[in-house]
């Protein structure tokens, strides 16, 4: 089946006979077959989509240049609005030819697309797959307001457009840390760190000597950077599922993601996190994790620590500890 990009090439989508073209955030498995590889730079802050590519040969990196400029750019459209706002309006700054995106009606694309049509001429649009695609050029002017403020700060933290909980603290991680004991550990682990809150609390606790901050998102890493100055931390560009510790941790700290690349709710990326946090732990470490309350997270739990219990949580959601990680999962 041809993707939506090839029929746009072949409906009149014009590629640049040369010139760097940018793929900005596409998602593991999408078609890019109709581009010239060699000439492809792929724009994925998504540890393991940056990898997937990276791995078929194409030139990636989490974030452009300031210096980059593209002949023709494809924005793949996440579903945060701040952040498709945004990567249209980087697209835009840094390129000569037409700015294409594409994205899911579930990605709200028909209503990015009324948007577009007051800001700039619409030179061609299809629709297929539950999805559309259109492409355009324009001044950078027009989509000045489209562009994420310099500074993002909420409740004293950096956050930025697209991260996790960007618009405040997430109320999970906010009663996991009311229920978390003063010290966990002298060697912490943070999967999933974010933007960085469960660490910056985390590290209001002398006695931890190391905290590694995990984060799949380079976005995000980026604010924690900024949040988490402290010389104890250690912050990792990595997938949790697979991140392998430099040494055994005495705890492991968690608010796992819980939504797949279609958006569905998986319980299968938790218990990812789960096994990770059972491989990486000393024989008597302990995990503190918070989740959603419908969440089916207890039987993981049990099949890889000793012991496990519910030890706080509301009609929202449940703060789970173990400990004991069972032997024969390390």
């Amino acid at each position: 089946m041809n993707s939506r990009l090839t029929l746009a090439f072949d409906s009149g989508l014009p590629l640049p006979s040369d010139g760097q073209i940018g793929v900005f955030h596409p998602r593991a498995g999408m078609d890019l077959g109709s581009l010239p590889r060699d000439r492809v730079r792929i724009i994925q802050p998504l540890r393991p989509d940056h990898d997937a590519f990276a791995a078929l040969g194409y030139a990636t990196a989490p974030q452009a240049d300031p210096d980059d400029r593209f002949a023709l750019t494809l924005v793949c459209l996440p579903r945060a609005k701040p952040l498709a706002r945004a990567l249209v309006a980087q697209a835009v700054a840094c390129t000569d030819g037409p700015v294409v995106v594409d994205g899911a009606k579930t990605d709200s694309i028909d209503s990015l697309l009324r948007d577009t049509r007051k800001r700039a001429d619409i030179a061609g649009q299809l629709s297929k797959a539950h999805g559309k695609l259109f492409w355009f050029a324009a001044d950078p002017e027009a989509f000045a307001d489209w562009r994420p403020p310099e500074e993002q700060v909420i409740d004293g933290f950096r956050t930025a457009p697209g991260v996790f909980s960007a618009d405040g603290i997430d109320p999970a991680s906010q009663l996991l840390v009311d229920h978390l004991p003063h010290h966990v550990g002298n060697h912490v682990a943070d999967l999933g760190a974010g933007w960085g809150y469960l660490s910056a609390h985390l590290l209001r606790d002398p006695k931890v000597q190391v905290l590694h901050l995990v984060e799949a998102d380079h976005a995000a890493l980026d604010c924690a950077r900024l949040n988490v100055t402290d010389p104890r931390a250690r912050l990792h560009w990595a997938d949790a599922l697979t991140w392998a510790a430099p040494g055994p941790v005495d705890a492991v700290v968690m608010n796992p993601p819980f939504h797949n690349n279609a958006r569905a709710a998986d319980p299968g990326l938790g218990r990812g996190f789960i096994e990770t946090a059972a491989r990486i732990l000393s024989p008597r470490g302990q995990l503190w994790m918070v989740a959603n309350r419908h969440l089916p997270y207890e039987q993981a739990l049990a099949a890889h620590f000793a012991q496990t219990a519910e030890i706080a949580g509301d009609n929202r959601f449940k703060v789970l500890h173990a400990a004991r990680p069972s032997r024969a999962r390390r």
